[in-house]
């Protein structure tokens, strides 16, 4: 019986597909004739042709993600200084821009593809029981794949990163970057001051909301829950509310378009696209100065030096792997693949943390308006009219964002026992709760069983007898998360990717609060509200751990052991920390320790995991380091270096 419903499930995909595929030609055909601001060629960035790569530049930049890009455009405001940005990928392609579609380029040519070391104590229900972590292989790196949700986290957070002993990084220092990266466009929070007003990066709300939204807020209205002024990144965090998001008139706005569409063509800044770096250039000791990168372009390898600094700016999975490569990390992982030691950093690779999700809870709703839907029903949604609406009338379902119409924060009642030990009220929720206007029998199976990887099996079990019907997701996030994982690499290749050790739920505490998130997502579904729709969890997900009793702490967990899903946000493999901690890699200055002319400036230096979205914090860092390297070598200009 099983395999039978695999295979009709199998089937349904394969006759999905043709169709699915017709409207999106005609999507990418219509953008093309009718949409010239998303189209946008007057301003795409150019790569240069590598013969006019200059042998020599003050600033090397490996990799053109949310932190690259903004390094270059701001490094580049000094036009003594001369600077190139490398990147793998080459530019966005118009489509990027729909909101709607972020899904579709996960598991695509522009993903690198990562998956993490299979596991029995989560992504059960995954192909291979492994989690599926998609990096962005373009220009803009993950904001232009990601869903463009614009939270910076908590003041708490950074305020932490201080007293752990990384001075200029506390929240006051921080929140100036922060206003300065930042176009706020919504009319209700334009003259807050915690935002800012013709930075590079455009925030807005997002459009086309399904009818349940409001009833969404209505639910956490009736649990109290509702946030005081539906701003997460103003004077409190904690509560229920849309979320903002990286967008300009509703459009996907990347680091690319905010920051290198408006720079590219600065003479003093050259940027070389599908330019994959290989290796770090490093001096021998007692020197130990960075000099250079050899990269690959177009078949051939070529080497280019930095007189000044190299900016590793490649995540946090690739800069810690740069590093590795390159004979910088621990002597004990590097000796046995030949590569030669540079400097033993045994933090290199160690300190990762991701947000964890459980995806799987499916609630089934009934419209009280007979042949309407809550929710959307992709196939519905995907047809001439939409595709008319979008082009032609710039409004309609390609600009929605179902992931999570309203988002929350919550204090579970493990943070709540830590705060009266610290302080009564304090705002550092330890949960994030997506709730989303679709679930994964809403597109079949065509986008969201395929990013998350569900097997066929599973799919065809927990979801096909679902399949079309109105739904939604409440999805919890751990937002601290107490255990740690490693990247480990297995060649002196960086091509080759490194194994990753998630090792989610390690610590006992972190799968206590995902049990909390989960009840605490059930409690919504219970108020009037959404009982008034008969709010119902599927039943089928039961079918997972028959054993255990239905809706009890042990099915809660079984649903997070078998739908966990990161939420795309590893940090903290080369971790900023002061010299009396053995696992630092870099300083507060962004310096790599033991090394000159090297700093790494992206997600992977952070300490701590920020609470919410990580997209923005990486932008912050780099705004700050650009600001750091501007201090230094001014006060210094001998070299920069002490």
């Amino acid at each position: 019986m099983t395999t039978m419903t695999t295979f009709v499930t199998m089937w349904r995909f394969l006759f999905t597909l043709a169709p699915s595929a017709v409207f999106l030609l005609m999507l990418h055909n219509g953008v093309k004739d009718y949409r010239p601001d998303i189209v946008d060629e007057a301003n795409r960035v150019r790569s240069i042709r590598i013969e006019e790569l200059r042998q020599s530049y003050d600033f090397v930049i490996v990799g053109g993600g949310s932190a690259g890009c903004a390094l270059a455009a701001r490094l580049s405001e000094n036009p003594a200084w001369s600077v190139l940005l490398l990147e793998a990928g080459g530019d966005e392609p118009f489509l990027f821009d729909l909101p709607q579609l972020y899904p579709l380029f996960q598991r695509s040519p522009w993903d690198w593809m990562y998956s993490v070391e299979p596991s029995d104590r989560y992504c059960l229900a995954m192909e291979d029981q492994r989690c599926f972590w998609p990096r962005a292989k373009v220009l803009g790196g993950c904001s232009s794949i990601n869903a463009m949700m614009y939270i910076r986290g908590n003041r708490h957070d950074y305020d932490q990163w201080a007293q752990l002993g990384n001075a200029g990084w506390d929240y006051a220092t921080v929140l100036h970057y922060f206003r300065k990266m930042e176009d706020m466009r919504d009319p209700q929070h334009q003259h807050s001051p915690y935002h800012g007003h013709g930075g590079p990066i455009s925030v807005e709300r997002y459009r086309t909301p399904s009818p349940l939204l409001p009833i969404f807020m209505q639910a956490a209205t009736q649990l109290g829950l509702q946030h005081p002024d539906g701003d997460f990144n103003g004077r409190t965090q904690s509560g229920f509310a849309p979320p903002h998001g990286t967008l300009r008139d509703g459009l996907r706005c990347s680091a690319n378009k905010g920051y290198m569409r408006r720079s590219w063509r600065r003479p003093n800044l050259d940027i070389v696209l599908k330019a994959f770096a290989e290796q770090l250039l490093v001096e021998p000791a007692p020197s130990k100065r960075v000099w250079g990168v050899r990269f690959e372009h177009a078949a051939l390898r070529h080497v280019v030096r930095a007189s000044k600094e190299v900016l590793l700016a490649a995540g946090a999975l690739a800069s810690p792997q740069l590093l590795l490569v390159s004979g910088i990390g621990p002597a004990e992982q590097l000796q046995p693949l030949g590569i030669q030691l540079q400097q033993h950093l045994p933090g290199v690779g160690r300190n990762l943390q991701d947000h964890i999700s459980t995806s799987g809870a499916v609630y089934t709703v009934q419209s009280a308006q007979p042949n309407t839907h809550l929710s959307f029903i992709v196939p519905e949604q995907l047809n001439e009219q939409s595709v008319r609406d979008f082009v032609q009338s710039r409004k309609g379902f390609f600009y929605a964002m179902p992931v999570s119409e309203v988002m929350g924060f919550a204090h579970s009642r493990y943070q709540q026992q830590q705060q009266q030990q610290r302080r009564a009220g304090e705002d550092w929720p330890d949960l994030q709760l997506f709730m989303g206007s679709y679930g994964y029998g809403a597109d079949g199976g065509m986008v969201g069983r395929r990013g998350a990887a569900i097997t066929l099996e599973n799919y065809a079990q927990t979801f096909e007898p679902v399949l079309y019907q109105d739904s939604f997701v409440i999805a919890p996030l751990l937002m601290r998360p107490r255990s740690r994982g490693y990247l480990q690499i297995v060649s002196a290749d960086a091509r080759v990717h490194p194994r990753i050790h998630a090792n989610y739920y390690d610590h006992p505490l972190d799968m206590a609060i995902m049990v909390e998130g989960l009840k605490l997502a059930h409690r919504l579904t219970q108020t009037p509200a959404l009982q008034r729709i008969n709010a119902t969890l599927n039943i089928y997900e039961w079918r997972n751990c028959p054993e255990v009793e239905y809706l009890s702490d042990a099915f809660w967990e079984c649903l997070a052991r078998y739908y966990s899903q990161t939420i795309y946000h590893p940090v903290g493999t080369c971790k900023m920390a002061p010299q009396s901690d053995p696992l630092g890699v870099v300083d507060p200055r962004l310096r790599v320790r033991g090394l000159r002319n090297l700093r790494v400036i992206d997600a992977s230096i952070m300490p701590t995991i920020p609470t919410g979205n990580t997209n923005a914090p990486t932008i912050m860092i780099a705004e700050r380091g650009a600001d750091i390297i501007k201090e230094d070598w001014h006060h210094y200009p001998q070299g920069g270096w002490l």
